[in-house]
This record gives C-alpha cells, sequence and structure tokens, in this order.
C-alpha cells in the first residue's frame, strides 16, 4: 500500500495512543516509539507495528507511536487507520488483505 500524505489516528487518553505516519523518502520503515510501559512492553508493541505495516503490505513509511499504555489490538487498529487514512482509501476490500 502506498502512503499519499500524512496522517493520524487515536488519542493520547489513557489505555490508548497515537499514531502518526507520512511517506518515506529513504524507501524503507521507520519506526519511533515512545510509551510509558516501554521498558516492559517495548519490543513486543514494534512487533505488533512491523507485523500490521507487513499485513497491509506497506513499506515505504515514517511512522511515530505515542503509547499511553493501549492493548495490541488497540495499536493495531490505530496502525491500521492512519495507514488507511494516508493511503486516501476511502474503501478498503478486506479480500485483498
Amino acid at each position: 500500500m502506498k502512503i499519499k500524505k500524512p496522517a493520524v489516528a487515536g488519542t493520547l487518553e489513557s489505555s490508548d495512543c497515537i499514531v502518526s505516519v507520512e511517506p518515506s523518502d529513504t524507501n524503507n520503515i521507520e519506526i519511533n516509539l515512545t510509551s510509558t510501559v516501554k521498558k516492559q512492553f517495548g519490543n513486543e508493541i514494534m512487533e505488533v507495528a512491523r507485523e500490521t505495516l507487513k499485513r497491509l503490505k506497506v513499506d515505504e513509511v515514517i511512522m511515530e507511536i505515542n503509547d499511553k499504555g493501549a492493548l495490541n489490538c488497540v495499536i493495531e487498529a490505530r496502525i491500521e487507520s492512519a495507514i488507511y487514512r494516508a493511503a486516501e482509501l476511502k474503501e478498503f476490500d478486506w479480500r485483498n488483505y
């Protein structure tokens, strides 16, 4: 999936996260994580982010994740929402993924 513009999804409420994405000029994935639980769950959050990007077939993106203790399913949903917005998808065909 091609990232066309910057986009954001989520909030900074407790048990949520805010994810921002933008196109990358370097043809790779860059993920920056800020989290209140980074010491305990930083590696798992990064793995969820990488797997979500892989499933969505995104291979060029700069992503910022600011986590306030979100569950994995919330992190995944926020990443998906930000990616869909950045790719300017109006309708998503789940059969392709």
